[in-house]
């Protein structure tokens, strides 16, 4: 090919999911007896532009239903040919479950984003790091580490994961051979146990303030990246600010898909369902919106005010949600009748608003609804 002829090819795009949102499988791969890896490709040539820690909404047809789920991306943003997510596989979770047994190279499915903000500040200047992940929380740490080791970039980065038992450990291989020489990455698997693993060397128990204070005695200097299960969170925020942790410096991922999924598979309603009192509920019946979910017969009453979310929420009608802000998609349905008002972050493409998809935990009724759901 000429110089000439190679000037003349036309410049790769970014993919755009309002163009074209179809994704094509193009690898799975088992990290643990739980955990898969699904490889993502566009199906024309275009580069996926991301900020490590995002993640991508996706839309799967699962037992005659569409269900939108949200999972981090685990791929480096360096790498923008291919996209991969991380996924363990729920008890009770329908679309974890699916995508383990179902999901195969060469299939397509549908996705929004990535979206999110739980991501570094882009710095020029190197800084030090403390990511902790518990569990499936690695994925958007792995995503920023794969990031900064494909860039160069020389961030001093302390990396601590927790996990059951060594067999859980995700990435655990990649995660080692990170820290060769030259490399200013230090990595340390914390396990409740050891399993089958006899002569395991690296921590056991629970991640502590003590432990944390030998894996990384500097910790207090750190910028704190914090994933995992909600328990795993709510620990390491409690020891830290009982430590003396500038917390200015400390960010979580602020919602867990996994973990919602599990949830409302073992019929717990939503963590942050509003606790709601006799006088509001008065006042819902006395001022609100009548809303009906087609699909269940559900009826409840909304304030002109409040989201149709929360709505069903203080009725005790569960609505799969989970960043309540219009970012993540997973409560996106259709508005079969009626008038909102939506105040999204992203979670949804303007030809769905067009077609009359709305997102419940975002949107605030001006007349009665009726909503396939």
């Amino acid at each position: 090919m000429t110089m000439q002829q190679d000037a003349a090819l036309p410049p790769v795009r970014n993919w755009d999911p309002e163009i074209d949102d179809t994704l094509v499988c193009r690898a799975v791969r088992d990290e643990t007896h739980d955990v898969k890896t699904f490889v993502f490709a566009p199906r024309q040539p275009c580069l996926f532009r991301f900020r490590p820690g995002q993640f991508i909404t996706l839309e799967l047809p699962i037992g005659g239903e569409t269900i939108h789920r949200s999972y981090t991306v685990s791929s480096s943003a360096a790498r923008p040919h291919r996209l991969s997510i991380t996924v363990k596989r729920v008890p009770g979770g329908p679309v974890s479950n699916w995508l383990h047994d179902t999901l195969k190279p060469g299939d397509t499915i549908r996705a929004v984003g990535p979206l999110g903000e739980f991501t570094p500040a882009e710095s020029e200047t190197p800084r030090k790091f403390l990511f902790l992940s518990g569990g499936s929380g690695v994925t958007p740490l792995m995503s920023m580490t794969r990031t900064f080791d494909d860039l160069g970039e020389d961030h001093d980065i302390v990396f601590v994961h927790a996990a059951r038992t060594p067999a859980d450990i995700v990435f655990r291989r990649e995660l080692d051979a990170l820290t060769g020489p030259g490399r200013r990455l230090r990595v340390a698997h914390v396990c409740e146990g050891i399993g089958t693993e006899a002569h395991w060397a690296g921590f056991t128990g629970r991640l502590s303030l003590p432990m944390l204070g030998m894996i990384a005695p500097d910790f207090m200097e750190r910028e704190v990246y914090v994933c995992g299960p909600g328990p795993f969170m709510k620990a390491v925020r409690t020891f830290l600010e009982e430590g003396g942790f500038d917390m200015s410096r400390y960010h979580q991922e602020s919602f867990n898909f996994e973990e919602l999924v599990a949830d409302l598979a073992a019929g717990k309603p939503p963590q942050e369902a509003p606790v709601q009192e006799a006088p509001i509920e008065d006042a819902l019946q006395a001022a609100g919106f009548r809303i009906e979910f087609a699909k269940t017969g559900k009826v409840f009453t909304c304030l002109p005010d409040m989201a149709v979310a929360d709505a069903a929420s203080a009725a005790d009608i569960r609505v799969p949600t989970s960043c309540s802000r219009g970012l993540c998609g997973t409560c996106k349905t259709k508005l079969i009748s009626g008038t909102v008002e939506m105040n999204h972050t992203g979670g949804i493409r303007k030809r769905e608003i067009d077609q009359g998809l709305i997102l419940l935990c975002c949107s605030r009724p001006t007349s009665d609804l009726v909503v396939e759901r």
